[in-house]
């Protein structure tokens, strides 16, 4: 029994499992995409998980095993998670409910370290540590102080900064009102696009580096909101003026526009994270890890031109 089970870690150590939750967002499902394309890693050695399994009958289709990963449920994450060598725990949107996130993402790496899995990797936020203004930064520091005080052998931080995405809450009615409100004064962004998060997450799923580490993954560039505002009126020919007000102000107009009012807090908390240099970090971890420069903010808004003015 004991040289059965000799003989089963090693065959997982030369064909690691690999599963990847909330396969069925866009993270996860592109993470997925890219280690079946550019990482080339067998069908057969990736396990997608979902709360709701019947939505990837595509990843199914192509060889790729489906399991239900719910996050709500410590028993059945122990079931989904074994016989997994690398497991990528992509940050859950259980926002409404203060603390529900992080007791999740504790159950799941609670869960993984009593599945044996060799090595976490936790997709994160931009310098999580206490003093940051944004409002779930605490979600994202709790989880990695959890990690930190697990027994796993391996784990990886990718700490992802802002999607170039996220312009796609706010574009329309800024560049159907010409305007852009806005409290993060001069703070720099260096926002990256979303495939290039899902490519530094499957290369680091395919080849984890050894030990316990932080990445920052970010753009290539750090713009402030004004020159960000300049590339999207370049990119849609539509004028674009940057209003800077301070937090209150911000508050203030959201609530006036009928912003729903748990989210107008934590937008301000963003605005006073930027303004506060909390995403100004330009790091080299994509053009590293994946051989391909990081998108340019630039060229994400000249393809996305159209669907930006809605």
């Amino acid at each position: 029994m004991k040289a059965a089970k000799r003989k089963s870690r090693s065959m997982s150590a030369t064909t690691p499992r690999l599963l990847v939750t909330g396969a069925s967002g866009k993270l996860g499902h592109a993470t997925i995409a890219h280690l079946l394309g550019s990482q080339k890693v067998p069908a057969s050695q990736i396990v997608a998980g979902t709360r709701k399994p019947e939505t990837l009958a595509d990843l199914a289709a192509q060889g790729v095993e489906v399991r239900k990963v719910d996050f709500e449920d410590a028993a059945g994450l122990a079931a989904a998670f074994a016989g997994i060598d690398r497991l990528l725990v992509i940050s859950t949107d259980a926002l409404e409910q203060p603390g529900q996130r992080l007791a999740q993402h504790k159950a799941a790496i609670a869960a993984a370290e009593a599945a044996g899995v060799a090595h976490v990797i936790y997709t994160s936020m931009p310098k999580p540590e206490p003093g940051n203004p944004v409002l779930f930064a605490p979600d994202h520091w709790g989880t990695e102080q959890a990690l930190e005080a697990s027994k796993l052998a391996g784990w990886t931080v990718l700490r992802n900064n802002w999607y170039f995405e996220n312009i796609f809450m706010s574009a329309a009615s800024i560049l159907a009102s010409g305007h852009w409100y806005t409290a993060a004064g001069e703070g720099r962004y260096a926002n990256v696009g979303r495939d290039d998060c899902a490519a530094v997450a499957a290369a680091v799923l395919a080849n984890p580096p050894a030990g316990k580490v932080k990445l920052d993954v970010t753009g290539g560039e750090a713009l402030t909101v004004d020159e960000v505002a300049a590339l999207l009126s370049g990119a849609t020919g539509k004028p674009v003026e940057v209003v800077k007000l301070t937090s209150q102000q911000l508050a203030e107009g959201m609530a006036a526009a009928g912003v729903p009012a748990p989210w107008v807090p934590l937008l301000v908390s963003f605005d006073d994270n930027g303004r506060a240099g909390g995403f100004n970090l330009v790091s080299d971890t994509v053009e590293r890890l994946t051989g391909r420069k990081p998108q340019k903010y630039k060229d994400f808004l000249v393809a996305n031109a159209k669907a930006l003015a809605g």
